[in-house]
């Protein structure tokens, strides 16, 4: 097979525009527009030009590039006879590429179930990645057919949905066809005996890709060269116009757009490995070329960490198959194992981060040598990252029924940006050093009366790919630009100042970049300069379109609304120029052959008569539109003069338009001569844009770290502002003192502003043993110190009056365990389990919340096992809580030393007791179970029977039928002696209740 290499898009751009400019025919590169699905039809005409112009400017070359096919020379595109495949394509070259890759394509056709899809599925034979049958029409993978080409192709990005352009068509063959139709949508094409076949309008290429990505599917677009093809049984040559990945949309030609292509949050592939420190996670980012390593976590937080993040490919490392614990080995059962079997895993060896870099790259045909940046983190001591339960039980991870966190420390206008960084944050609490940061961040933040900037939010990962690719729009270029300036205006306002020092470490957490404020500054200054010399700014005189009367304004909006407005006038003075001339000499043109013919209609105001100069959006020219227009001549020989220079309109094929619609040879002279300088003027535009990108390229680090800075103090300043309307408090955090207090905590899921809450005073310096009734505050309770410790711990306002929280290590949380039928395990095991890793993993830095322990199994056991939890967290001297309606807890001789009793309040009224929701010294034993039942409208008479069967067990432990006690020495029928002969109103209620219950029975 012939060696063919990937060329940058833009090359070929450049080419196609060489190619067409020798055939001596104008591009049709106009009609490419890849980004018309977000536009209406008039927008892509107006488009059309645009990409016209992007085909002919500066190209862009990567330089890593030998490893990837497209095509065996560059020079090839130059000619158009050049024969780009010398080679037929035989099963021999499809087994080379690995029977793997057919067996991958395979598996995904057997999660289709559309009907269609699965008649189509009928007719592949999965001899190749195609799973073309050459016995079918259009099979044929013989030299010189477009199959042939195409699966040439594929052999380079062998799992990748190939979309190749045809006409006015995007076109898929063979599996890719079937997962088009199963997954976009679309309807198949071709004959039944032909191999499937199936294609999206240009219009909904962009709809349809992101349907495929989100998917998790790769797509690779291939265009076609336009231009002339001469000689019986010539093709057009095509190429790679490029690709689209989950998180990595297709960019090609947004240069030429003045659109805001929207990225998707960041997706990464994911390694999971396991060492004697624990279970190791590494993030590799294709767009950014970054890896992250997560190391010695346990299993509930390498679940955690998973589940927060999207997920392109997972690979499991061999590792994990000599893994094994207590409870079942790797492969087996485990939480962990059952979620990589969700993702669907692919098994990897030898180095766990070179290798999956390595896979990396193959995934998205990268360079062998490419390399990617590992993000180091602050130095100092970190806590540990949330476990699965503790984050679903708070809402970072969207549980069914929690209160979501994010929802209350963000307002609802978040974007996707700062909500993707707190949740990040909070899923693994930064260094101490940089909490404190964000502490003081707030802190200054919550004391500004002033007006505070409105931060740019812009994706790093979207300003490092289209600068790099050099497909940054103005667009693009002016957000770059006003990042810039937001840091110069903090690091030149008294106010914000030092919120700017106070950003810089968590940019570096954030980004693994360390750069200094006086670099960064000088930077910014840099980048405001060059963009602020380059771009036009709103406003600008000279950027006004052409005007002239009688022509709609639409024609001008349309051919100059896209590149001006774009690079100042004083860098394109020349085409700029030359715009300006033949747009005077077209409305000349115009007011002397259309309007003389227009008035004078007017003025006969002959009935049934219509005369206009009409702008045509499909061949973007103004021409004058009216039936029988030479018939009404009348006796006016200036008139007569007028109408006989009318000749019909043609489009750009020769075709005449319609019968009415004229023009004249001068206007079609000036016609032609404007498109030419507006063409010109958009080729020289777009050339200034690309090279503003190539001189940003060597400052793509800077760009990271400024982007990303700036959604943290978006992000930190709609928290502050959020958090200032619901009363919450800037924490104070301490780097030597146990206790932890909470003044005045509140649940996170109220608002203050709206909501009247019970606050409650949370002074804890060791374990509290907590007891209450039922709905009476002790998950909540549990729930809002956990979200306050959190929320602390990452220097976030805190929903209380007054907060200090020291050093905490890890935050744990433990709420209700439900069974894992794919574990093979009860509720009860699940959540013995995860007791068995807070015991493991607690110190006397940590918090632990657990909420009713040992509720899945008998009282009398459960209470034992609760009793030495609680006795084992005192000796090692961790502070938290322990609920609990183990009532026999109260009354056991534990061995702690530091163990508080509290309990939710009651109060008695009527008779009957209801919760105060206040956390209160001592304990409860009343649970308002049956109070519970009522107002829950279980049946009446289930729940009195329930209240008499409690009566008789509390007044007869062991049956009403028991015998009475007897004195073992005289055999003679006696009372059970008691502590206490005196009679009691509690002693007398029990006697009248016995005689009640006996003669109830009899």
């Amino acid at each position: 097979m012939a060696a063919i290499h990937r060329v940058h898009s833009m090359v070929l751009s450049r080419t196609l525009g060489r190619i067409a400019s020798k055939a001596g025919h104008s591009s049709n590169l106009s009609r490419l527009s890849l980004f018309e699905s977000a536009l209406t039809a008039n927008q892509l005409k107006r488009q059309a030009r645009h990409l016209h112009a992007a085909s002919l400017s500066k190209p862009i070359v990567r330089n890593k590039s030998h490893r990837h096919k497209c095509y065996s020379k560059l020079e090839t595109l130059v000619a158009p006879d050049a024969q780009v495949y010398e080679e037929t394509v035989t099963p021999e070259m499809s087994r080379d590429i690995g029977q793997s890759h057919i067996d991958w394509w395979s598996q995904k056709l057997q999660k289709c179930r559309k009907p269609l899809t699965k008649e189509m599925m009928k007719r592949l034979k999965f001899t190749n990645p195609l799973g073309l049958d050459e016995s079918l029409r259009g099979g044929s993978l013989k030299k010189g057919t477009k199959s042939a080409e195409l699966l040439e192709m594929k052999a380079s990005f062998p799992r990748e949905i190939f979309l190749c352009r045809t006409a006015d068509i995007y076109e898929a063959v063979g599996v890719d066809a079937c997962l088009l139709v199963e997954y976009v949508g679309v309807a198949p094409v071709g004959r039944k005996d032909s191999v499937p076949k199936a294609g999206c309008p240009v219009v909904n290429l962009r709809q349809a890709i992101d349907e495929l990505t989100e998917e998790g599917f790769s797509v690779c677009v291939v265009e076609e060269v336009q231009g002339a093809v001469t000689g019986r049984g010539r093709r057009k040559e095509r190429f790679i116009a490029g690709h689209a990945h989950p998180g990595s949309p297709f960019i090609y030609g947004l240069a030429a757009q003045n659109i805001d292509l929207e990225f998707p949050d960041a997706v990464s592939v994911i390694g999971i490995s396991h060492s004697e420190r624990g279970y190791c996670l590494i993030f590799a980012s294709e767009i950014m070329r970054t890896f992250a390593v997560e190391d010695g976590l346990t299993e509930e937080a390498t679940l955690a960490l998973l589940r927060a993040h999207r997920c392109h490919k997972l690979f499991t490392h061999s590792s994990l198959h000599v893994q094994s614990s207590d409870n079942g080995s790797w492969g087996k059962r485990g939480l962990l194992w059952n979620e990589c079997q969700r993702l669907h895993y692919e098994w990897y060896e030898n180095d766990p981060i070179d290798d999956l870099l390595a896979r990396v790259r193959d995934i998205y045909g990268l360079d062998g040598l490419a390399e990617f940046r590992e993000i180091l983190v602050p130095p100092g001591e970190r806590p540990r990252p949330l476990y699965v339960g503790t984050a679903s039980q708070i809402g970072i991870i969207p549980t069914t029924g929690v209160p979501s966190l994010l929802d209350a420390v963000l307002p609802k206008e978040a974007n996707h940006l700062c909500v993707s960084y707190l949740r990040n944050l909070l899923l693994h609490p930064p260094p101490y050093r940089v909490a404190e940061c964000m502490q003081g961040a707030c802190a200054a933040l919550s004391g500004i009366t002033s007006s505070v900037p409105d931060f740019t939010c812009v994706s790093a990962a979207k300003l490092k790919r289209l600068v790099e690719a050099k497909e940054a729009n103005h667009v693009e270029l002016s957000r770059i630009r006003r990042l810039a300036e937001d840091v110069l205006y903090m690091s030149s306002n008294s106010l914000l100042s030092g919120v700017l020092d106070q950003l810089l470490e968590p940019a570096w957490l954030a980004t693994g970049l360390r750069i200094g404020r006086k670099q960064l500054i000088s930077d910014c200054k840099m980048l405001s300069g060059k963009l602020g010399q380059m771009l036009a700014s709103e406003g600008d005189q000279d950027q006004t379109r052409s005007q002239g009367a009688g022509i709609p304004d639409d024609f001008f909006r349309d051919l100059e609304d896209g590149w001006r407005g774009r690079v100042k006038r004083e860098h394109a003075e020349e085409v700029y120029r030359e715009v300006d001339d033949a747009a005077n000499e077209l409305i000349n043109a115009i007011n002397d052959d259309f309007c003389p013919i227009v008035s004078r209609m007017e003025e006969d105001n002959v009935k049934g008569l219509k005369v206009e100069i009409c702008y045509s959006y499909e061949d973007q020219a103004v021409w004058l539109q009216g039936k029988n227009i030479k018939s009404l001549a009348g006796a006016d020989s200036s008139l007569v003069v007028a109408l006989n220079c009318l000749v019909p309109a043609v489009d750009a094929k020769g075709k005449k338009v319609g019968e009415e619609w004229w023009t004249t040879s001068k206007v079609e002279s000036s016609l032609g001569k404007y498109r030419a300088a507006v063409d010109k003027a958009n080729v020289r535009i777009l050339e200034l844009l690309r090279a503003i990108s190539e001189d940003l390229q060597p400052k793509i680090e800077v760009l990271i770290f400024v982007s990303t800075l700036s959604i943290i103090a978006k992000t930190l300043n709609l928290h502050v502002t959020e958090g200032s309307r619901r009363n919450w408090a800037v924490p104070t955090l301490s780097s030597t003192e146990r206790q932890m207090v909470l003044a005045d905590l509140v649940p996170y899921w109220n608002d203050l502003a709206h909501e009247k809450v019970q606050p409650n005073l949370v002074d804890m310096k060791s374990m509290f043993l907590l007891t209450g009734p039922n709905g009476g505050g002790k998950s909540s309770m549990l729930r809002s110190i956990c979200a306050g410790a959190l929320l602390a711990t990452c220097g976030l306002m805190v929903p209380a009056r007054e907060a200090s929280v020291p050093r905490l290590d890890a935050i744990i949380l433990r709420m209700m365990s439900t069974d894992s039928p794919a574990d093979g395990k009860s509720a009860f095991q699940m959540e013995m389990a995860e007791l068995r890793t807070i015991l493991e993993e607690a110190t006397n830095k940590s918090l632990v919340l657990v909420d009713e322990l040992c509720r899945g199994t008998d009282v009398g056991k459960g209470s034992f096992i609760a009793a030495s939890v609680i006795e084992t967290l005192d000796r090692i001297g961790c502070i938290g809580v322990l609920s609990t309606h183990l009532h026999d807890l109260l009354d056991m001789e534990l061995r702690t030393s530091n163990v508080v009793q509290k309990a939710m309040g009651t109060n008695e009224v009527g008779g009957r007791y209801y919760p105060t929701w206040k956390l209160v010294d001592g304990a409860c034993r009343e649970s308002l179970a049956f109070e519970v039942a009522r107002k829950e409208g279980v049946p009446t008479g289930v729940v009195d029977r329930a209240e008499e069967l409690c009566v008789t067990k509390l007044l007869y432990p062991n049956g009403v039928n028991a015998p009475d006690h007897y004195n073992e020495h005289a055999g003679e029928k006696t009372p059970k002696s008691s502590d206490d002969d005196r009679m009691t109103a509690e002693k007398l209620f029990l006697m009248i209740a016995r005689f009640v219950i006996k003669f109830a029975k009899s």
